[in-house]
């Protein structure tokens, strides 16, 4: 799987990490930065990796900051994206199966590496579930699109 990944300041070393577990996991790793430890702003990264996966250059992607909050609203502002939060694998499956996130977004003050590794790894493997599923990301895409829901 090609997947773009990012990580501010605060994510440096987990964003390290995951890029060796994935690149030795078999996936195709784009590194979009930040490469240095000064302190940079995350709401560019997390556009970058947001342009990455709706233009098809990656079928997913993970941002990671401190907490991740941050992260999550700056990654939810792009139209299509579907960015989840997760601090645990059981946030990693609900958001696959039920949400069918294509941004994870994981905090470094929060998690630790192992955990990082725990939570994409059931991430990635999570099926879509469908069905009612379905049903509700559509009506989220509608109140994107600014249409009242009924």
């Amino acid at each position: 799987m090609r997947i773009a990944i990012a990580g501010d300041h605060n994510g440096l070393l987990m964003k390290a990490t995951l890029v060796e577990w994935l690149t030795a996991d078999g996936h195709q790793v784009d590194d979009r930065g930040t490469h240095g430890a000064e302190i940079v702003d995350y709401p560019p990264l997390c556009a970058d990796v947001a342009r990455q996966v709706l233009g098809g250059h990656a079928e997913r992607g993970i941002v990671i900051g401190g907490t991740g909050g941050g992260e999550a609203i700056a990654s939810n502002k792009i139209r299509g994206i579907r960015a989840g939060l997760c601090h645990s694998t059981f946030l990693a499956e609900i958001s696959s199966a039920h949400n069918n996130t294509n941004v994870l977004v994981l905090g470094a003050k929060v998690i630790g590496p192992a955990e990082a590794v725990a939570i994409t790894s059931t991430w990635l493997s999570t099926p879509f579930k469908g069905e009612r599923h379905q049903r509700r990301l559509d009506q989220i895409a509608a109140l994107e699109r600014g249409e009242p829901l009924h």
